[in-house]
């Protein structure tokens, strides 16, 4: 069960007539920024979810945002690497849209990304949304043809494409994970983690001479790059963590530079997002392209320092990269010790989030669908 805040939720203001909608928070979770246009509203909210599971976003009519973020997965999608609309294999893996409102930027590397409203569309590749069809299909679908109106109250023209981004961003915000056993400890339940977890925690957050995790993925989301309501805009915090070190002109694979990519900035080569390990124990392969398996290894690689890489077209010794993150140092691990951390990042899985019926597919809660003679889903 979610802890909630003293006062059970927090208010989020509505425009044009709509009723606010009541987003519960966790306890030690500030309100997330929500922007000016675009009010969180259960109708949006509503909307967003039909949109969010919907293979007719596609631009063949076969894939949703759901499939490259499955809510059994923490929004993932288990995969190193995500597969675009057309079968092609993307460069970087699907990001977690869990505590996605609180994301101070959207992707692993682009720094201009910082609202959930820009991501429909940003990348063709992965959706190949034909805006022409999108619309086509919002005017003319019985169930959007309700929700749209319902959703943008007042406007004479609710389907539009703007909208269709408002509302899967009120509905990718409200997927809000603060319910993992490591909360419940921290709040009282003394049982609620293990010792090994425990032991894990100490070492999690020992600084000089320890692993230093939480001085990139701190705080209540364990994440530098957050941001919420009342915050001071700041450049986003990107990281090289000494990954590779190839030979060439630039230290990391080639398609995957990191900031330097939307930079050009030589020092931003290899530089990435570091994302929230809340549930990061359900978002294998891990690092942005998922090129380390398990955990266990991801400890491994931050205890030597930088990835060592002996063969193969991307041979290298990450600590030597000369563009590494200073804060990638390196740490003495014992057997125990890395048992203790993979058993404290394993207690950030919140069971809650994965399985609230309120973020599932609402299409499957319908009527059993027909098909219309343009292949559009109706339900009666």
């Amino acid at each position: 069960m979610r802890r909630l805040v003293p006062l059970g939720a927090w208010l989020v203001a509505a425009a044009w007539g709509a009723p606010a909608y009541r987003l519960v928070l966790p306890k030690g979770f500030p309100p997330p920024r929500i922007p000016a246009d675009n009010p969180l509203t259960a109708e949006k909210a509503r909307l967003g979810r039909y949109l969010f599971y919907d293979n007719r976003m596609s631009g063949n009519a076969t894939r949703s945002c759901s499939t490259c973020h499955h809510q059994e997965l923490a929004f993932t999608d288990g995969l190193g690497q995500a597969v675009g609309a057309a079968g092609q294999t993307l460069p970087r893996g699907a990001m977690s849209l869990v505590n996605a409102a609180y994301s101070e930027t959207l992707t692993w590397s682009n720094p201009n990304i910082r609202a959930l409203e820009q991501i429909v569309g940003s990348d063709p590749r992965e959706l190949g949304v034909v805006k022409e069809d999108l619309l086509r299909l919002v005017r003319s679908d019985r169930t959007y043809r309700a929700l749209f109106p319902q959703a943008f109250p007042g406007e004479a023209n609710p389907y539009r494409l703007a909208n269709v981004a408002k509302a899967l961003a009120s509905f990718i915000r409200t997927i809000i994970s603060g319910g993992s056993p490591y909360d419940r400890f921290h709040f009282g339940e003394a049982s609620a983690i293990t010792e090994a977890a425990k032991r894990g925690e100490i070492l999690y957050f020992l600084d000089y001479g320890g692993p230093s995790c939480f001085r990139c993925h701190g705080g209540f989301n364990f994440s530098d790059a957050v941001d919420y309501g009342g915050k001071p805009r700041r450049p986003a915090e990107f990281h090289n963590t000494g990954l590779y070190n190839v030979a060439g002109p630039f230290s990391f694979p080639a398609g995957n530079l990191g900031l330097y990519e939307h930079t050009k900035n030589a020092g931003d080569v290899g530089r990435f997002k570091a994302p929230t390990l809340r549930n990061i124990a359900l978002t294998a392969p891990y690092m942005h392209d998922g090129s380390i398996a398990t955990l266990g290894e991801v400890v491994d690689h931050y205890a030597a320092g930088g990835r060592t890489i002996e063969r193969g077209p991307w041979a290298g010794v990450g600590r030597e990269n000369p563009g590494k993150d200073a804060l990638v140092r390196g740490f003495a691990m014992t057997a125990r010790n890395r048992a203790d951390l993979v058993a404290f990042l394993e207690s950030l899985t919140d069971e809650g989030v994965i399985r609230d019926p309120r973020l599932g597919d609402p299409w499957v809660e319908e009527s059993a669908p027909s098909r219309s003679p343009l292949g559009q889903r109706e339900f009666k």
